[in-house]
């Protein structure tokens, strides 16, 4: 396997998205990007441990208890495998992390802290909507909206 050197903010800014950078059966890691202030995730955890960078912006990570903590350029995570968290996008511009996790990302489950279930396994406009932050529920076969 080749050495791979890849200039993490460059990308973020280019591609302004998560992409995972590197992925075996044994580790991944990903560049995240929340490209505008307040943008956020659900509140949730993984089924494996992991960490966060900070590369660029603000982040702050708020618990279930209501504890929160800052993170600024340099500051890191170490979060376990089962332990819920939710990221949110707190500075005054784009927010860049790199993430690492044991395990290949096709193992990962997300389960959200309110369903208690992986969003992975939700219809596409759920797993989207839930995962950026928004209102828990599931969509029901011929329900509107």
């Amino acid at each position: 396997m080749a050495i791979q050197v890849m200039d993490l903010i460059e990308k973020a800014h280019k591609d302004k998205k998560r992409e995972v950078v590197m992925n075996t059966k044994r580790f991944h890691s990903w560049v995240h990007v929340y490209p505008e202030p307040g943008d956020k995730d659900d509140m949730h955890c993984h089924n494996a441990d992991q960490s966060f960078y900070v590369i660029e912006g603000e982040c702050t990570m708020r618990f279930p208890d209501g504890g929160k903590a800052v993170m600024k350029p340099g500051m890191a995570a170490l979060i376990h495998g089962g332990d819920f968290y939710q990221l949110e996008n707190t500075g005054a511009g784009p927010m860049i992390l790199m993430g690492n996790r044991s395990g290949p990302s096709e193992d990962i489950k997300h389960i959200n802290y309110e369903l208690r279930k992986d969003i992975k396994d939700l219809p596409p406009e759920d797993r989207i909507r839930i995962g950026k932050g928004g209102p828990v529920y599931v969509s029901q076969p011929g329900q509107d909206g």
